[in-house]
């Protein structure tokens, strides 16, 4: 049956309306199932990069600040190495001031000539038989008492610590009665000696001295001993 005009515009109309409910529908339910839908998964890869680059930021978060330079302008200096200074040692072994101090510079006159300590020994023991390690002049050669001494010797031209006489060729008078001249030139002597390093003390001072009593050379050993040892501890 045909519808009237008016009938067949107001089903037309609802017809319309209807579709139009039905796409909005559609379009409604298709959101929601996008809203449902889990974020993608990223790839294994991705995720090491990630994990990677978040590693890393949290390490540089942790790292203490560097510390910075010293400035050399401000710095503290470091402490210089201060060396121990050579100061005269008491006397020993019943010495006085003047005879210790002539045995120091028997002493270090042996160490300028890189002698060992046996050789400081010797001289010392040697110094102590001859003048009593005083600087003695003569009493028969008046131009000895021209330089200071210590004492006047009466044996013949013989002057100095270790009395050596010039007119045997051991120097000019004023030149032994300087005591470092002395000891090298008694040292010299005894560096010549064979096998004076394991001689008796008074064998090797003998072998230099040529004495008429030899064997007076021994008692001073011990004595002699303890000077040097004294002298070197002070750094002499």
């Amino acid at each position: 049956m045909l519808l009237p005009a008016p009938a067949r515009a107001r089903v037309a109309l609802a017809a319309g309306v209807l579709c139009c409910l039905a796409l909005a529908a559609v379009a409604q339910g298709a959101r929601d199932d996008s809203a449902a839908d889990p974020a993608p998964v990223a790839a294994p890869s991705a995720l090491a990069e990630r994990a990677e680059a978040d590693a890393a930021s949290r390490s540089l978060e942790r790292a203490p600040a560097s510390t910075p330079a010293a400035d050399p302008d401000t710095a503290s200096p470091a402490p210089k190495k201060t060396k121990r200074r050579p100061v005269d040692p008491a006397p020993v072994a019943g010495l006085d001031n003047a005879q210790m101090e002539n045995a120091e510079v028997i002493v270090r006159t042996g160490r300028k000539m890189d002698m060992p300590r046996r050789a400081f020994v010797i001289a010392v023991a040697t110094a102590m038989r001859e003048s009593n390690l005083y600087n003695v002049a003569s009493g028969v050669l008046p131009e000895s008492r021209n330089y200071p001494h210590q004492g006047i010797g009466w044996d013949h031209d013989s002057v100095g610590l270790f009395q050596q006489r010039s007119s045997s060729g051991w120097g000019e008078v004023g030149q032994l009665m300087d005591p470092e001249f002395a000891t090298r030139q008694f040292l010299a002597a005894l560096a010549q000696v064979p096998g004076w390093r394991q001689m008796r003390l008074t064998d090797a001072a003998q072998a230099v001295q040529i004495s008429a009593y030899p064997e007076h050379y021994a008692k001073h050993e011990w004595r002699a001993a303890e000077v040097v040892e004294a002298i070197l501890e002070a750094g002499q």
